[in-house]
């Protein structure tokens, strides 16, 4: 098992944040799906009484997704995977400003495969030392990682309209940003927040965890890195909408998932190396 902690921070305010990742999560799972992969919304809904981070809280919105991956993944791996595997299940109990993802794989590994990645979206430049509350051994076992979404990535990833270090957002004036010599843009941007994101990995798998478990920590910090590229490049969409607005947007991307995944041809994020 595996425990990382990877914190993005972000030039917005928390609550800004809100819309900007709902939406972004929508237009994103446009893009990965077709051709019979990529996105299934299979609920989304309310929930109360399911207790977060020692019962701080307990309501919120709930989602149920279905993965079909085949073609993320390197094509030995694709090869060689039994029926079953490169679909993942994923739960979320968003209760923002803290939100719960659990990802399985309940047709092939059953309880020997899961991902809960536990959300803080806080106020802050990324200085808080134990806002999941962990314990003393969970602690030494986490491994904290900084994610700046204006360091530069794989030449696969980039995109130059999704480049925080050359975008500048009509609507509030944020942006570019860039790193100079002795000043990271993090330490003096405002409004800031930073997303703390706990990842627990675990893969039992004889010969292979290590490498497997390994594998994922690599890719989550993948994800989140171009996805928050995205959040902020994409300020002039999201910026100025209601929670009224996502959610009709949201009711809009599953139907159009539907048809994309049913008619349209595989797209998106294509694994490092295949």
């Amino acid at each position: 098992m595996l425990i990382k902690e990877f914190r993005v921070i972000l030039p917005m305010t928390v609550e800004e944040y809100q819309v900007a990742q709902l939406y972004a999560v929508a237009e994103a799972s446009k893009n990965e799906t077709g051709g019979g992969e990529g996105v299934k919304v299979e609920k989304n809904e309310p929930y109360d009484n399911v207790s977060l981070l020692n019962g701080q809280f307990t309501k919120g919105q709930y989602t149920l997704k279905k993965y079909f991956l085949a073609s993320k993944v390197p094509k030995l791996i694709s090869a060689l995977a039994p029926s079953g595997s490169l679909e993942l299940q994923e739960e979320a109990w968003n209760s923002y400003p803290y939100c719960k993802t659990v990802l399985s794989n309940p047709n092939y590994m059953k309880d020997n495969f899961i991902i809960k990645i536990e959300t803080f979206h806080y106020s802050d430049r990324g200085t808080s030392d134990n806002i999941h509350e962990l314990d003393k051994d969970q602690l030494k076992r986490r491994e904290v990682v900084v994610i700046d979404i204006a360091e530069s990535v794989p030449r696969n990833d980039y995109k130059p309209n999704e480049d925080p270090t050359k975008y500048t957002s009509e609507k509030t004036g944020r942006g570019p940003l860039r790193n100079e010599a002795g000043k990271k843009w993090t330490h003096s941007v405002t409004p800031v927040m930073t997303c703390y994101k706990l990842v627990t990995c675990e893969f039992k798998w004889f010969g292979l965890q290590t490498k497997v478990e390994s594998f994922i920590m690599q890719t989550e910090k993948r994800l989140f890195s171009n996805f928050h590229r995205q959040v902020f490049c994409w300020t002039d969409k999201w910026h100025g909408m209601t929670m009224e607005d996502i959610r009709a947007l949201e009711d809009k991307t599953k139907e159009e998932l539907e048809k994309k995944r049913a008619e349209g041809e595989v797209c998106g994020t294509k694994p490092l190396s295949n």
